[in-house]
């Protein structure tokens, strides 16, 4: 079988509905879209979410919270997942975007204590919570907040 012998499956593809080609056609004349009103108009039709003068959904729907635009957005990473890095290594949120442990730097990387820590590492971050700064100054790393 070659790119030129390939067809669609035999009844998968039907010829288009050719609209207002005449009386006989059974589509003819008002080209299946009855007589008069809105949709039968060139344009016609309501917008997306149009019910017909009712109130729509989207505004019958009471409003909730609100959205701080001075929200930081503080990427969070644990100390056992920094196991995965050889010792002595320096651990930035550089390092950390290039291994694929954090996706994006946001507004800033903070290292939390969760799990344990088997390597001595320095980790420079932008926070590092306290029991955070205690297990990796315990494996004999050192912590530096940027």
């Amino acid at each position: 079988m070659r790119l030129h012998d390939l067809k669609p499956a035999p009844g998968s593809r039907k010829p288009p509905k050719r609209k207002g080609q005449g009386l006989g056609s059974g589509l003819g004349k008002t080209a299946g879209k009855g007589h008069k009103g809105q949709k039968a108009r060139s344009g016609g039709g309501v917008r997306p979410g149009f019910e017909g003068g009712q109130m729509p959904l989207q505004r019958r729907i009471p409003k909730r919270g609100f959205t701080n635009k001075f929200r930081k957005e503080i990427i969070i990473v644990n100390v056992a997942q920094l196991n995965r890095f050889d010792a002595n290594t320096v651990i930035t949120p550089e390092t950390l975007l290039e291994s694929g442990l954090i996706k994006k730097l946001g507004d800033g990387v903070k290292v939390l204590g969760k799990g344990e820590l088997e390597k001595a590492l320095t980790v420079k971050a932008n926070a590092i919570s306290q029991t955070a700064a205690e297990k990796i100054q315990a494996a004999g790393g050192k912590v530096e907040v940027i």
